[in-house]
């Protein structure tokens, strides 16, 4: 299983973002995951640039694979856009770029005052988006009118040798559906076994990526205070993370998230053995890749013991 790091572009800077890149390739990570948003989930997460401009850069910077986690092209930048970035991509990192699509979320997608749809819609305005997406990667002109998008004469002309692979965020059935009869892989966020069996006995093909957050500190608590104090979004049950429209309204329903819920759901502090059970149960569950990412400042630090002090026992 292919382990890779996860830049978080809410808690981080642009340059930041070059520098754990860095890091985490000199650090054994094999490859990189790049979150796009609009806002962060909260305000003390502090971070949202814009995640095209950074791919730039660390194309630059480091030659490992990136995938965006997510982005939504289907509400506040429009497929054919999100196509022409795409591609850029692709050739600033000669070929090593995934373009990782969902069906976003009202915190981002709301900002230019379009209405929120429903579920079904939204899966539905993906499946379309990808379809323009996939035409306009091969380099012909393009005009489109369909139900949700139109495209008139658009030629993208700056390809990579090959067209960008698309996987697909997938958290309930039908979002596993679109996936596996759309996606050249799949994109989860924790150990969801029955999910990645289900994308494939759907004929889903491609790798099956998915994404762990971690506190590394010098005690526990000090690491669940961290983890808390910066995700405390990440306990929040169902629908919610796709329909509150603000930072505020997360803050606001993260006051019912406890200490105790972020330490009993995600590796903290500094036992070696947390992090390595956790990496094991992504590979029972069938994943081809885990993407983990670091919260808080340490970043160093905590590059620094997995690979000193997780590696081994993985190895082992």
């Amino acid at each position: 299983m292919k382990l890779g790091y996860f830049i978080s572009s809410e808690e981080h800077g642009p340059r930041e973002h070059v520098r754990h890149a860095k890091m985490a390739q000199d650090h054994g990570f094999e490859s990189l995951w790049i979150s796009d948003h609009y806002h962060p989930w909260n305000d003390e997460q502090g971070e949202s640039p814009f995640v095209w401009g950074t791919i730039g850069a660390l194309s630059e910077a480091v030659t490992l694979p990136i995938t965006t986690a997510v982005t939504c092209p289907t509400i506040r930048i429009h497929p054919a856009v999100i196509a022409q970035a795409a591609a850029t991509a692709a050739v600033q990192t000669e070929g090593r770029f995934v373009l990782g699509v969902g069906s976003g979320e009202a915190l981002n997608e709301h900002v230019l005052g379009d209405r929120w749809p429903s579920a079904d819609v939204r899966l539905e305005m993906l499946e379309e988006a990808i379809d323009v997406i996939r035409a306009l990667h091969q380099g012909d002109e393009v005009t489109h009118h369909g139900k949700h998008y139109t495209v008139e004469n658009a030629r993208i002309y700056t390809l990579p040798e090959r067209p960008v692979p698309i996987y697909v965020s997938a958290f309930g059935p039908k979002a596993v559906k679109l996936a596996a009869r759309t996606a050249d892989g799949y994109i989860s966020v924790g150990p969801t076994g029955e999910l990645v069996e289900k994308y494939r006995a759907e004929g889903g093909r491609g790798p099956a990526q998915s994404g762990l957050k971690v506190c590394y500190a010098r005690t526990e608590d000090e690491a669940v205070s961290t983890a808390h104090r910066l995700w405390p979004n990440d306990g929040l049950p169902g629908e919610l993370a796709q329909v509150l429209p603000s930072p505020k309204h997360f803050e606001q329903a993260s006051q019912l998230v406890t200490p105790e819920m972020i330490r009993s759901s995600m590796p903290c502090g500094p036992d070696p053995e947390q992090y390595a059970e956790k990496i094991r149960e992504f590979a029972e569950a069938g994943f081809d890749e885990v993407y983990v990412q670091q919260i808080g400042k340490n970043q160093q630090e905590f590059f620094e013991f997995w690979a000193k002090e997780v590696v081994p026992l993985l190895d082992a």
